[in-house]
């Protein structure tokens, strides 16, 4: 039975390259929409931020423009294109896009259905509105550091990914794009969204935050059950170097660990919850896992109902048997990448819940290749407004 994609028919203008913006319109091209990259005409002397071939799954589902938009008929190129779209995305500094004229005040006058959603650090209005930032300013002023891990010299440690910018940034924007596709539907209306990374954050550590706010309790590493403060929620050592993560919350799931580990019932079966138990339980636990091999917990341990997981490295987690199963990884041919003897290479499947695999490898576009004037044309300018477009460097 063929499955329909939840968003084919829907056409994204993507005005970001990079970041949240990117990630967003990543996301709506895996559920079926027709995305359009817009991109810089090259200029020399100019710097021009190009992901890696591998990089936002290599393009797949998006199409490429090159537009100048400080000139006039590039400028009214972009509006075109957002007159013939169901959503636009930008992630200008704020106030940009409008000195542009492609912000929402111009393009809705155009498209009073379109979606317009605007990215940004810190959102479109605020003191800190027109900072600059990256992913670990957005983590680091929305509390994730300080609630996070400690390195050995007492400080935050540096997340292993950039969870904001995927989380709080591009998955609050797509969440937020996709909800209000579903109201237009209803209300014919479009809709302005202002994403900040940093709110997204702070929505990402609501718990904390309520907690703070209700009680006056100030959360912190160690402070409760999902940031250090029992033993048997915490990551240990094994006899080959190896790490085991441990996530016993459960009263039947910590009296599963005991037992598995050999740990003494009587003395720590009580004291689960117990402050001053905790330091002899995290002593005997890493004690206990540093007598055998990570993959020897795993393996005992893994089907015991003891929530412990092996820390696996990408490469261990890219062939695991599960994400095989799982089919999280998938073929594609791309023309700029290094392939296999085969001409394929490996990539991230359609991953989220609801999108549509292929059974055939993907077939990724070649970021050298723009497709201008087979969209311009489709937006209704005529050959010779793009042959001029492109002629004064408007358009390539």
């Amino acid at each position: 039975m063929k499955t329909t994609p939840a968003l084919e028919g829907i056409t994204v203008l993507d005005l970001a390259s990079v970041g949240p913006a990117a990630r967003a319109s990543r996301i709506l091209a895996d559920y079926g929409a027709q995305v359009t990259k817009v991109g810089a005409v090259p200029r020399s002397g100019t710097v021009t931020i190009t992901p890696p071939a591998f990089a936002y799954s290599g393009g797949r589902g998006t199409r490429r423009v090159q537009l100048d938009l400080k000139s006039d008929r590039g400028r009214a190129a972009a509006q075109a294109l957002a007159a013939a779209s169901d959503v636009v995305i930008e992630s200008f500094r704020p106030g940009v896009a409008d000195r542009l004229g492609i912000g929402w005040d111009e393009l809705s006058k155009l498209n009073p259905g379109l979606v317009y959603c605007s990215t940004s650090g810190y959102g479109q209005d605020g003191p800190a509105s027109q900072r600059a930032g990256h992913d670990l300013n957005y983590l680091a002023v929305g509390g994730f550091l300080d609630c996070s891990g400690r390195r050995e010299d007492g400080g935050p440690a540096l997340p292993g990914a950039t969870v904001a910018d995927i989380a709080a940034g591009g998955m609050q924007a797509a969440m937020a794009i996709m909800a209000s596709l579903i109201g237009r539907g209803t209300s014919g209306e479009g809709r302005y969204l202002d994403v900040s990374i940093a709110d997204g954050v702070v929505a990402m550590m609501s718990l904390y935050v309520d907690e703070y706010l209700v009680t006056g309790a100030e959360p912190g590493p160690g402070h409760n059950v999902l940031t250090g403060r029992y033993a048997w929620y915490g990551i240990y050592r094994c006899a080959d170097g190896g790490w085991i993560s441990v996530g016993a919350i459960e009263p039947k799931f910590y009296a599963n660990l005991l037992r598995e580990l050999g740990l003494d019932a009587e003395r720590f079966g009580s004291g689960q919850y117990d402050d001053e138990v905790q330091a002899d339980l995290r002593a005997a636990l890493t004690d206990a896992f540093a007598t055998r091999s990570r993959g020897d917990w795993a393996g005992q341990l893994g089907d015991a109902d003891c929530c412990v997981a092996p820390v696996m490295t990408i490469p261990e987690m890219t062939d695991d048997p599960h994400v095989e199963a799982r089919g999280l990884v998938g073929r594609a041919v791309h023309p700029a990448a290094t392939q296999s003897e085969d001409g394929e290479l490996r990539q991230l499947d359609r991953i989220w819940a609801g999108t549509v695999r292929r059974s055939a490898p993907e077939s990724l576009p070649d970021a050298s290749v723009t497709d201008t004037t087979e969209l311009l044309a489709a937006a209704g300018w005529s050959t010779a407004d793009i042959e001029a477009a492109i002629a004064e460097g408007a358009a390539a």
